[in-house]
């Protein structure tokens, strides 16, 4: 990532090499794993459903692209 640029999260994530994303992606399991999703669609649902556990992820997203990427995480810039 270049200094000063602006990337969307969802872009950053894409370009992420796939050691990171396995790691995030162990992150993510670790907060849902006991969620009783089906597929992606149901577990969608449980996640946009819940305030708490929405919190966990975005901290869990902010702190991993802020800590791990150094990167500065603005929100409805």
């Amino acid at each position: 990532m270049t200094s000063g640029q602006f990337q969307p999260v969802p872009q950053i994530l894409m370009e992420l090499p796939p050691s990171e994303q396995q790691k995030l992606l162990s992150e993510f399991m670790a907060i849902v794993r006991d969620l009783d999703g089906t597929d992606a669609v149901q577990l969608m649902a449980l996640v946009m459903g819940s305030e708490a556990l929405k919190e966990r992820l975005l901290a869990m997203l902010v702190g991993y692209v802020t800590k791990e990427l150094g990167a500065e995480v603005r929100y409805g810039d």
